[in-house]
Order: C-alpha cells, then sequence, then structure tokens
C-alpha cells in the first residue's frame, strides 16, 4: 500500500475491520502452485511495479476505454430508473483500480491480503455490490464478465512493461507473473459466487 492509498475513497486493504477470508495460506500456497507462481514471479511483479508505477493512469485509459465502449460491461455503472453512467461511482473504483495495479505488484500474499481479495469479491456480487460508494446500479456483476475481463487486463499490460528498456526476456517474465497475479486474484474473487464448501 502507498501512502496515498490511505486517502483512496473505500480502499480498506490492511483494514483489521474486514472479515479474514476462508481461505487457508494452504489453500492459497495450492492455488499459486497450480498457476506456476512462485518467488521468481514475486520478483518480476517487483520490477513491472517500478516500471508501471508512473503509468497508472494510461492503463486505466486503456481499460476504462474498453469498459466504456462494451453495454454489458458499462451496464454495472449504471444508474437504476435512468440508465445513465454514474461519475462519481466510475472515477471512485478508478481510483482503487489504479492502487489494485500496484498492489498486484507488491503486496505480500498474507492474510491481510487475502481478505481484501475477498471483500473486492463481494464488491462485485450482490452480497456486497454498491454498498461502499452508496450507489443505485446495477445490484450484481455476473462472474462472467469478471472472469472475462481477464484477458483484458493481461494483455494490455505488456506495452506497458516493454516501454522503459527491458529485455523481451525480462518483459516476458513479467508478462506471465502479472497475467498469473491478474488470474490468482480473479479466482478469489469468484469465492463469494460459489456455494459454501464448493469453492
Amino acid at each position: 500500500m502507498t501512502a496515498s492509498a490511505t486517502t483512496i475513497p473505500g480502499y480498506c486493504y490492511g483494514d483489521p475491520a474486514l472479515p479474514p477470508s476462508a481461505l487457508t495460506p494452504g489453500e492459497l500456497a495450492e492455488l499459486e502452485a497450480s498457476l506456476l507462481f512462485g518467488p521468481d514471479d514475486v520478483a518480476a511483479l517487483r520490477k513491472a511495479g517500478a516500471i508501471v508505477a508512473d503509468r497508472i493512469e494510461a492503463i486505466l485509459d486503456v481499460w476504462y476505454g474498453f469498459v466504456a465502449a462494451q453495454p454489458h460491461l458499462l451496464a454495472a455503472f449504471r444508474e437504476n430508473g435512468t440508465g445513465e453512467p454514474i461519475g462519481a461511482y466510475l472515477a471512485a473504483v478508478r481510483q482503487r483500480f489504479g492502487q489494485w495495479i500496484l498492489d498486484t505488484c507488491n503486496a505480500p500474499h498474507d492474510a491481510a491480503w487475502l481478505a481484501w481479495q475477498e471483500e473486492i469479491g463481494r464488491r462485485h456480487h450482490r452480497s456486497g455490490k454498491n454498498r461502499t460508494d452508496g450507489v443505485d446500479a446495477a445490484p450484481h456483476v455476473p462472474l462472467r464478465h469478471l472472469l472475462a475481463l481477464v484477458m483484458l487486463i493481461s494483455l494490455t499490460m505488456r506495452p506497458f512493461l516493454a516501454e522503459k528498456g527491458a529485455s523481451a526476456e525480462e518483459v516476458d517474465a513479467m508478462h506471465m507473473a502479472w497475467t498469473k497475479a491478474v488470474l490468482l486474484q480473479a479466482i478469489l474473487w469468484a469465492r463469494p459466487y460459489v456455494r459454501a464448501g464448493e469453492f
């Protein structure tokens, strides 16, 4: 977490009031093993974080441009009744999304991080959608859309990782680590969508 992250509305990574994740450290380790995520990926993510730290807004421009062009995705941000996109909601989520990029590159995969992934999942699911920002928007993000965005978030990062002179091998390693980390988090965000005992 960066020093400025504490001023982002609705950002509560590390808040001890967050309910803990139901996933045990051992189960997280199993997931990481299945994804071939290891120490080399952690190191590559740290390098990636240093490269993209000053490019967050440009990355978000790409992602938000895509979402804005897809009515089925923008629907999550439309006000019930009017059908108009809620600008303040989009802006608040954008701030948290920017910090999420840095967290993905730098945060340790510990209990606080797991609790935050659980909270992010809830904020997309009907059990918690709209509550953080106090909006009247779509009450639920379908899991299919949440998981499909792994591709956008993964593929579009590569050009940014290649901007500052890293070798092709370094870019490959950073991009692979980023992709694994994004998929890992999407899996964790899916937990609120799954019936008890089936995750």
